[in-house]
């Protein structure tokens, strides 16, 4: 039943690409439909799932739309939530990870850390998805085949506790807005670098909140600015609003034009604060290889934007 829900939200929150990217709103707390796409016990966060109607009658998934109850799950490098657990790349053997076929002889393998949650997409096909949607904090690695030039396309979700209000429990506040991120070192067969996050990806966002008023978000074009939107820890943002924007159709396909998207915005481990994450540290020499260090990347707003689309051709 979830998933015919999930879908059909899915169908309603999506418009081609060349239609108005308007942004419409959402106010107040989001209905439970799941109380959690994964139990992870104790000291894990629910990955939870809502549905909220916007003022125009729209159907909105909060956080977002996924595709966690059916698509395969990438390769655990450290998964505290019944995985494996690395404690270096050294003890990975790479041909025990599934060849997935994206179109092509070329063997590739990606290494991804996300803040919280990520599909990913080569040539408009699905690959595998992130196998913990919200906490404790995980990394994975995934394999596949594929002809140059081809296409990535990652749907990333910040996980919230708050449906549709893009917030959390923590540092005592009931409601503070949680930040995201995603790091990816693609390389070849022979573990040449061929690809890395970096600020030549484009990245735009299709959900964002806390919002305390709608003015404080600028939309021009494709650009959707909200730097003077407040960030600030509250006890109560129950009434606070959100902005959404429905999914292109295409948005993960080889022809889909991204070329009016902002380029991804950068950000240091950090910012992003992995320093104490052992699914981060325990893999530097891939993350942080030394001359081709992937950079966290995300939309122009670490912390309010929660639905992220990025893209970028491996040439």
């Amino acid at each position: 039943m979830l998933s015919r829900i999930l879908a059909g939200a899915l169908a309603i929150a999506t418009l081609p690409s060349l239609q108005a990217q308007e942004a419409v709103f959402t106010t107040g707390p989001a209905k439970e439909i799941n109380a959690g796409l994964l139990d992870c016990g104790r000291g894990s966060r629910p990955s939870a799932v809502g549905e909220i109607a916007s003022d125009d009658g729209t159907i909105w998934t909060v956080p977002a739309a996924t595709r966690f109850d059916t698509a395969l799950k990438a390769t655990d490098l450290f998964n505290e939530c019944g995985g494996e657990q690395l404690s270096s790349l050294s003890q990975l053997d790479l041909e025990q990870v599934p060849l997935l076929d994206a179109g092509g002889d070329e063997e590739f393998a990606a290494y991804i850390f996300a803040d919280n949650y990520f599909e990913f997409h080569v040539n408009g096909e699905i690959m595998a998805i992130d196998p913990v949607p919200f906490t404790p904090f995980n990394s994975n690695v995934i394999r596949f085949k594929a002809e140059r030039p081809f296409t990535v396309a990652v749907k990333l979700v910040d996980w919230e506790e708050n449906l549709g209000l893009g917030s959390e429990s923590n540092r005592g506040s009931a409601y503070h807005p949680g930040d995201g991120g995603f790091v990816a070192h693609i390389q070849d067969a022979d573990g040449k670098t061929v690809a890395i996050t970096d600020d030549s990806w484009r990245a735009q966002t299709f959900y964002t909140g806390p919002l305390p008023t709608r003015d404080c978000l600028v939309v021009d074009g494709q650009q959707r600015d909200s730097s003077a939107c407040e960030q600030n820890d509250v006890s109560d943002a129950s009434g606070f609003s959100a902005a959404h924007w429905p999914l292109p159709e295409d948005w993960m396909s080889p022809s889909f034009d991204d070329s009016g998207w902002p380029s991804a915005s950068v950000y240091s481990n950090e910012t992003v604060g992995v320093d104490n994450k052992k699914a981060y540290t325990n893999f530097r020499d891939v993350f942080d290889t030394e001359g081709a260090d992937a950079e966290f990347i995300w939309s122009s707003n670490l912390v309010l934007d929660n639905l992220v689309i990025v893209r970028t051709t491996v040439d």
